[in-house]
């Protein structure tokens, strides 16, 4: 997967629920054994620092098998992630617009910013409640660049190298679909997705894309890394995937 999960997602999925394939069980069972790890705040904040780094160098995805005190669990699609500062990063929004545009991460800490607070939920059974998300919604982005007519879906990419994203137009344009900066009321940091990941609130949080680089406006839906390979392309919380999760919005 792609992250906390999803990148971010996972190739974890609820064999039990009718999901695709997965490693629920072994998974369950390192998970049980880490819970006591986390028992106090310093622990919680050492583990989770030791986990994003370790997840990050981890080719085989077990780590993302443990969670961390903050109740994520990380993933990742690719062996390795290059990291993203102030100065290298760039996102770009391009394909059917008639105003193609990159931004720096000073620019989009320059837009309006939008707070919201919603439980994060994974495909794979795992929920973090009342998880504060800041940034520009996705909605502003698009206006910007002015959206063609024939336009008809988003395709996400990330600088990982290898993950992907899909979202409609209108599903795009939800005022609660953001290009997230802040996480946690904390600049998002590496293991979570940053400098900036795409979040989708309603959604499992597969379709949350980790190291967001490029916003691509296409004329059809053309399904993500994960969807390729068996997830669901709409991917609403207690809809989708065999699961009946509560909704998270």
């Amino acid at each position: 997967m792609n992250e906390d999960v999803p990148k971010g997602v996972s190739d974890d999925h609820p064999e039990e629920r009718g999901t695709p394939i997965g490693r629920r069980v072994f998974l369950g069972t390192l998970a049980l054994g880490a819970v006591g790890v986390v028992a106090a705040p310093p622990l919680q904040r050492g583990l989770e620092g030791f986990l994003g780094g370790a997840a990050d160098k981890d080719p085989t995805g077990l780590t993302g098998l443990l969670p961390n005190g903050g109740g994520f669990r990380y993933y990742s699609v690719a062996s390795s992630v290059p990291r993203k500062n102030a100065g290298s990063y760039r996102l770009t929004v391009d394909g059917l617009v008639d105003r193609p545009t990159t931004y720096t991460l000073d620019d989009l800490k320059a837009l309006p910013q939008t707070r919201m607070v919603r439980d994060v939920q994974c495909v794979t059974g795992w929920r973090v409640p009342d998880t504060p998300f800041e940034g520009v919604r996705l909605s502003r982005l698009l206006d910007a660049a002015r959206v063609r007519p024939t336009a008809k879906a988003i395709r996400f990419t990330c600088f990982d190298g290898t993950y992907t994203e899909s979202l409609t137009l209108a599903q795009a344009r939800r005022a609660d679909v953001l290009v997230a900066l802040r996480m946690q009321d904390k600049d998002l940091g590496h293991s979570h997705g940053g400098p900036v990941r795409l979040y989708v609130a309603p959604m499992y949080f597969y379709k949350s894309a980790k190291w967001l680089s490029g916003i691509t406006v296409t004329d059809e839906v053309r399904p993500g890394y994960w969807e390729e390979r068996g997830y669901d392309v709409d991917a609403w919380v207690g809809r989708s995937n065999g699961r009946d999760d509560d909704p998270t919005s």
